[in-house]
Formats: C-alpha cells, structure tokens, sequence
C-alpha cells in the first residue's frame, strides 16, 4: 500500500492565515478520531507543537494556533482510513480553505512515506516531534509514576533499545533531528518536561 501524496503543492496561497477555531479543529478531530491512543498521541504533539512555536520561535498567539493545529490533525485520517493516510485530511482542510503552511506541514510529517521533504520550520518540528513523542509516551506507560520523575538517561536508554517500541523509526526521529538542526538529547527533555500534562 502506497501512501504517496505525488504532488509537492498544498492548499491556496491566498489562503495563508486562514485556520479552523479550536470548536471547528476538535470537532473534526472527535468526529474522525475515534482510537483513544491515537487522540492522546494527537493532543500530545498538539501540545509540544504549541510550546515550541512560544518558547522557541516566539511566535504570537495566532501563529501558535497555526503549530498547534497541524499537530492536532496530523493523524486525523489514519483511524477509519488508514489507506488514505495523509490524503484525506489534506483534502478536507484544503476543501474548508486553510493556510496551505498547515496543510504542507501535516503533508511532510512522515517524508518517508508521503514523499514530501520537510522545509518549513512548522515542517521540521512536526516531523521531530511525531515518532519521539510516541516513544517517550511508551516509556511512561512502562513507570509506575508515568512522567513524574522521568529523567533523560532513561529515554535515551529505551531509544538505543530496538526492541522496545519496536514500530518507532529511530533512522527517522534521527533524520528529523538533523533537518530541523536540533540536539536529539533538547528534543528528549523538552518532550519530558511537557508532555506528560496531556491527558
């Protein structure tokens, strides 16, 4: 099963800035995302997404909005149609006129798979956030305390382990390191420090 986009062109230019509210995003996200996993790993990069755009790019409330709905939508269409990965969100958000930025960076989150390279700073993170996130949130599963406490050698103990998390593309969270220029270590502690405030 392919799931190449075959196109490197997303949304309408005149359509930059244009978002759904948060009511609009999570109602479609709820609509489609029925998987509970799956909407917490959404939320999750939502989060991150929204902290990185404010504490590391100090972009304004709007702009974070912008980063955090890309990481909202990401998955949208991987629960009921996971043969259209990727494809079908695409062209719901590109059917209600959203800012083609947040719809070429929910493109490019797996370039792997989708053949679309990151290049947007929104890209790059996305990309960087996505299967680390998933791990680290394995390794919480695993500690009777979850997050609290949790502590770099740990997650860097369980990304060296193959086995564990076993579906988790450690080339591509390395990869994705490399393209948005980031320290895979500051990744690991941002990700700990944040995420385990998503429920």
């Amino acid at each position: 099963m392919s799931l190449l986009l075959n196109r490197s062109s997303f949304g309408n230019p005149a359509h930059a800035g244009n978002v759904l509210s948060r009511d609009e995003a999570y109602r479609l996200f709820t609509d489609w995302v029925k998987n509970e996993r799956l909407q917490l790993h959404m939320k999750q990069v939502a989060h991150l997404m929204k902290c990185w755009a404010a504490e590391k790019e100090g972009l304004n409330e709007a702009d974070q909005w912008r980063w955090e709905m890309a990481g909202l939508l990401h998955d949208a269409d991987w629960d009921q149609w996971p043969e259209l990965h990727c494809k079908k969100i695409i062209e719901e958000l590109e059917a209600r006129n959203i800012d083609p930025e947040i719809i070429r960076a929910i493109a490019s989150h797996g370039p792997n798979h989708f053949g679309v390279m990151p290049e947007t700073r929104m890209d790059k993170m996305l990309y960087a956030f996505d299967e680390l996130s998933g791990l680290t949130h394995a390794y919480s599963l695993m500690r009777p305390e979850g997050y609290t406490g949790m502590e770099l050698k740990g997650i860097k103990k369980r990304f060296k382990e193959k086995a564990f998390a076993a579906n988790v593309n450690r080339d591509e969270i390395i990869e994705a390191m490399q393209m948005a220029g980031v320290e895979l270590e500051s990744i690991m502690h941002f990700i700990i420090e944040r995420q385990g405030a998503v429920k």
